[in-house]
């Protein structure tokens, strides 16, 4: 049986860290917890996870955000898979959820932005989600 759970404790955002930590590989437990904790408290910051029988089988992140450029829109700041339980469909279903969400909250899109790596990702976006490329996403760190 497939469900899908928002993440709001502190117990819960830690026990989908293993699933997060195969996408955000840079990242400690303990800077997990104080990036999602912030992100959630300042910024809307909403976490999700699509659970099969119980078990962790993907995890969403997302934001809802209003620019000049794409309005009010959603944007997903981290998606992830488990390893083990890819190409099964839950990436679809969660995202279609996210899809869900915004309609239900008057969003008007959802966008992302996705590693120029991540070939097969790309792939998923275009072809099963019909994302289309608008843009090229430029970061500076200090």
């Amino acid at each position: 049986m497939l469900t899908i759970k928002q993440l709001q404790s502190q117990k819960e955002i830690i026990q989908v860290f293993p699933v997060i930590k195969q996408l955000r590989t840079h990242l400690d437990e303990t800077t997990y917890l104080e990036l999602v904790t912030d992100a959630m408290e300042n910024d809307g910051y909403k976490m999700f996870a699509l659970l099969d029988n119980y078990e962790i089988v993907a995890v969403a992140g997302f934001k809802p955000m209003i620019t000049l450029y794409y309005g009010r829109f959603v944007w997903v700041c981290d998606l992830v898979t488990d390893r083990n339980n890819r190409s099964k469909g839950y990436g679809e279903r969660l995202l279609a959820y996210v899809h869900e969400w915004a309609i239900e909250h008057h969003y008007e899109s959802v966008a992302l932005s996705s590693g120029l790596q991540r070939k097969n990702a790309h792939r998923f976006y275009k072809d099963k989600m019909n994302y289309d490329k608008v843009s090229y996403v430029f970061k500076n760190s200090f």
